[in-house]
């Protein structure tokens, strides 16, 4: 889709070109289904877009689609932690509240990869801090020991 994009922006004229890309990124940030529209913005790449849309988007972040999660998850963690954390959270949530055991040692480790990702988040805003997060894994899957024991 992105190299369609580029192609007809390619032929407008000067300024128009702007123009045009704003409606696209507009109407790909405004599509009813986040994932295409994620997968969309890091093919431009727009990172800034693309951490935005899972910040205003979260509940439709779908965790078993780690294929795209896990490179968006390393695409934004240099810039937008908090963005990048959201998505690891989504595939931890889902292979846990889906006892996908043999995701557990992954899901460890995107929960370490969200620990370091904690201390480069200034502001959690409505989201839970690592802390609560944690706290709140352990009180719902305390006995996925699969799980817990691959967290060093």
């Amino acid at each position: 889709m992105s190299e369609y994009l580029r192609d007809f922006l390619k032929r407008l004229p000067d300024f128009e070109d702007i123009e045009a890309e704003e409606r696209a990124m507009n109407q790909a940030a405004a599509h009813p289904s986040l994932l295409p529209a994620l997968d969309f913005f890091l093919r431009w790449p727009s990172l800034e877009r693309a951490a935005r849309l899972l910040i205003d988007r979260p509940d439709e972040i779908n965790g078993e689609r780690y294929e795209l999660l896990v490179p968006t998850a390393e695409a934004l963690s240099a810039r937008f932690p908090l963005a990048a954390t959201l998505a690891l959270r989504a595939i931890i949530d889902f292979t846990l509240s889906n006892v996908r055991s043999k995701r557990y040692g992954y899901a460890a480790q995107h929960l370490v990869e969200c620990e370091g990702l904690d201390g480069r988040i200034e502001d959690y805003g409505t989201f839970e801090p690592y802390a609560t997060y944690i706290a709140r894994l352990k009180r719902d899957h305390g006995r996925k020991t699969g799980f817990w024991g691959h967290i060093t």
